[in-house]
């Protein structure tokens, strides 16, 4: 058989994260994954070092408020 399980995607969709069907259907496959935590598994959460450097890399400035105000 291939092709996605449908029936328990939908079951640990809206049993297990309480979504509504239309919560579930909105959702596209990679996002479901992400919620269910797959490919997960070596991700590690981000230190306070990574954030200062992306930080350093892409700073907010006076533009960027500007944009988001129109």
């Amino acid at each position: 058989m291939s092709g996605l399980d449908w029936p328990g995607l939908m079951r640990v969709g809206m049993q297990e994260l309480r979504l509504k069907p239309v919560e579930f259907w909105a959702l596209s496959p990679a996002e479901l994954a992400l919620m269910l935590g797959a490919g997960c598994a070596g991700a590690r959460p981000m230190r306070r070092a990574r954030l200062d450097e992306l930080l350093a890399r892409f700073p907010d400035g006076a533009g960027d408020r500007e944009r988001m105000e129109r």
